[in-house]
């Protein structure tokens, strides 16, 4: 018995499987063990059989894995679906500013109040050169240039339908790497321009809902969320 145990562990030392791998790219991501931003290879590897640490004979293939540099970790691709830190803040600052424009356009730029309270707001996005003109000068360049849809969308009509597209286009990606409170803080931004002059106009209204739904807020909690804002504690 002891014999074949001693043979049992020799030839686990002879014989054996080794994963050869290939980098097919690279870049940055957020690398979830390091908890930041690292740089990555992307991986695809090849199974040997090996004997005595020779690889003899082809075992298949290995991955496509995404490997962390920092920490050698292995993960599956989609991990890179997942916005870099960078990246995550600059997708914040464009929401805000996009839903900024998307209010102001259907409430109109001609109250001082209004722009103020918008430009507060996207500077606290981070967007620290925001001025009243600037804000001001995209709304009336985009009501110029961009027609209000066939009625089907009601926050085209209320706010253009280019507005409307990005919108959609801007709020979409990020909704699922924000937690709740984060998507209704989003909306909320929205909502404190909005009541800047006086209570929401219909036209407020509809493209606030429509940040709700694109932000995969419930209609039933974007409602309770707006009215909420008109009555802050």
């Amino acid at each position: 018995m002891r014999t074949a145990k001693g043979q049992r562990a020799v030839g686990l030392r002879l014989y054996g499987i080794r994963t050869v791998w290939d980098t097919v790219g690279d870049g940055e991501f957020f690398c979830p063990c390091c908890g930041g931003d690292r740089n990555y290879r992307r991986l695809t590897g090849r199974h040997r059989l090996t004997v005595l640490g020779l690889p003899l004979l082809a075992r298949g293939t290995a991955g496509p894995v995404v490997e962390c540099a920092a920490c050698g970790t292995h993960f599956e691709p989609d991990t890179l679906d997942h916005p870099t830190t960078t990246r995550f803040s600059a997708m914040l600052r464009e929401a805000v500013h996009t839903v900024t424009l998307a209010v102001l356009a259907a409430g109109g730029t001609t109250s001082r109040t209004v722009l103020e309270t918008a430009a507060a707001v996207v500077r606290d996005a981070g967007l620290d050169d925001c001025s009243q003109e600037q804000l001001f000068t995209i709304v009336e360049v985009l009501a110029a240039d961009a027609g209000h849809g066939d009625g089907s969308d009601p926050a085209a009509q209320a706010c253009g339908a280019a507005l409307a597209i990005e919108l959609h286009e801007v709020l979409k990606p990020l909704a699922p790497h924000l937690a709740v409170p984060g998507r209704e803080a989003i909306l909320l931004r929205g909502a404190r321009i909005a009541l800047a002059d006086g209570p929401y106009s219909q036209a407020e209204r509809e493209v606030l809902t429509t940040v709700g739904g694109a932000l995969q807020l419930c209609p039933a909690d974007t409602a309770k969320l707006l009215e909420a804002a008109r009555t802050p504690s």
